[in-house]
């Protein structure tokens, strides 16, 4: 914009003053003397002298002004350039902080990769060694399994041949009763009675023999007893059946006197009655004092034996009217036992060795329990430690999910940023013009 010239305004006031100065005088000399409008001449050449001048300095001042005028104008033109400069220099600088912030965030996002790759080799490897180390504990159990399996087989064969052993031992041992039971039969049919046969001494033994025979051999293992063994005096029980754990052996006798009981049996007066009953006094008496003396070794056998009666009647008969031969028996150390009773006697036994048995192999299964129960904590801790490995995988996840979202807030805000609002002051910083310059330069 082109400022208004002070010296022109003043030299057309000047030259209207002049014009009006001459209208005076003019005025004035019509009717003054000749002396005064001379004067008013002189002051009216003056004046237009003036005027002259004052028009110069007007022209020489408006000279200057245009002279300035082209100067400004100049200056102006190189400001708007270094504006234009500055401008360009600022767009320039903002492109170039887009592509570094661009190359900053690609960065980031490869380093956020990087570390995701990192943290997922690293759970592939936690998991692939739990696997394999839950593979390996799997494994052993397995095995160990296995090897419980097997000895349960081998058991349970080792069980079954010996069933087999037994049914064979009781095909034998029936084939055995058959022929005694054929053998008893003809004898029933030879002598007609029980008198005929109990008074046969050989054929009263082999009755009791042959019923204690049965029971043993149908309760206990083969290698439990033994028949008709010599102890170290010379003696031959009828059976001895060796204890677990225990060199002693229990010895057992057959032979009961069963003479006077039939003697009883057939008595009518009443001493006949008391003959017989004298008879088993003394027989039974005799037969308890043979058996603790001669099968009662200390150290040898047990400090008890056993006295087999085969009847069961007759067994109630001495327990009913003989008690004090049951005493006597008692204190010999001689337990009188029926067939139910040596029956319940000899399970008891079995028992025992079963339990023995169980005893020998439960140091085994006690080992193979705790080894089982040690793979078993093994992969207890195994199962934390994943759990662990787990937990941790998580809380990493959940850092690598959080860095993320913080990193698109970045970036969000990043793009909604508005710079071209602070490119100025910037630009103008950078290019050392400060605005007081430039209002200096402007004037």
């Amino acid at each position: 914009m082109v400022e208004t010239n002070p010296a022109t305004t003043g030299a057309e006031t000047l030259a209207e003053r002049l014009a009006a100065l001459r209208e005076a005088l003019a005025a004035a000399a019509n009717g003054l003397d000749p002396a005064w409008a001379l004067g008013g001449a002189g002051l009216l050449v003056i004046l237009v002298w003036i005027a002259l001048g004052v028009r110069r300095a007007a022209e020489a001042r408006n000279r200057e002004a245009q002279t300035r005028e082209a100067v400004a104008q100049a200056e102006f033109a190189e400001i708007k350039g270094r504006l234009t400069a500055m401008s360009e220099m600022t767009v320039r600088r903002q492109s170039e902080e887009a592509r570094a912030l661009d190359d900053r965030v690609e960065q980031v996002a490869t380093r956020l990769g990087s570390a995701l790759d990192g943290v997922s080799r690293n759970l592939a490897s936690s998991l692939a060694e739990t696997q394999r180390q839950n593979g390996d504990t799997i494994q052993r159990l397995t095995e160990r399994v296995d090897t419980l399996a097997r000895h349960m087989g081998d058991n349970l064969a080792e069980a079954g041949r010996r069933t087999n052993e037994s049914l064979s031992n009781l095909n034998e041992r029936l084939a055995v009763i058959a022929e005694a039971k054929q053998s008893l039969a003809d004898l029933s049919s030879e002598v007609g009675s029980l008198s005929g046969v109990l008074a046969n001494k050989q054929a009263r033994g082999a009755f009791g023999q042959l019923r204690m025979e049965t029971i043993i051999r149908d309760a206990l293992p083969a290698g439990a007893y033994e028949f008709q063994p010599t102890l170290s005096n010379g003696k031959r029980p009828d059976c001895v059946i060796r204890l677990p754990n225990s060199a002693a052996l229990l010895v057992i006798d057959s032979k009961f006197p069963l003479e006077g009981f039939e003697a009883l049996r057939v008595a009518r007066a009443a001493d006949e009655t008391k003959a017989a009953r004298d008879a088993i006094r003394e027989a039974v008496g005799r037969h308890i004092d043979d058996i603790a003396g001669k099968y009662l070794l200390p150290g040898e056998t047990q400090d008890t034996a056993l006295m087999f009666v085969p009847s069961e009647s007759v067994y109630g008969d001495l327990h009913e009217h003989f008690a004090d031969l049951v005493q006597r028996a008692h204190r010999s150390r001689v337990v009188i036992v029926a067939p139910n009773i040596l029956m319940l006697a000899v399970q008891t036994v079995q028992a025992v060795i079963k339990d023995a048995k169980m005893r020998d192999q439960a140091g085994l299964i006690q080992r193979e329990v705790g080894l089982l129960l040690g793979d078993v904590a093994r992969l207890a801790e195994r199962v934390a430690e994943l759990e662990r490995h787990f937990a941790l995988s998580g809380k990493a996840l959940e850092k690598v999910s959080a860095s993320a979202t913080a990193i698109g807030r970045r970036g969000d805000r990043l793009v909604s940023l508005d710079i071209e609002d602070e490119a100025p002051p910037v630009g103008t910083a950078q290019s050392g013009t400060t605005p007081a310059q430039l209002k200096s330069r402007a004037s």
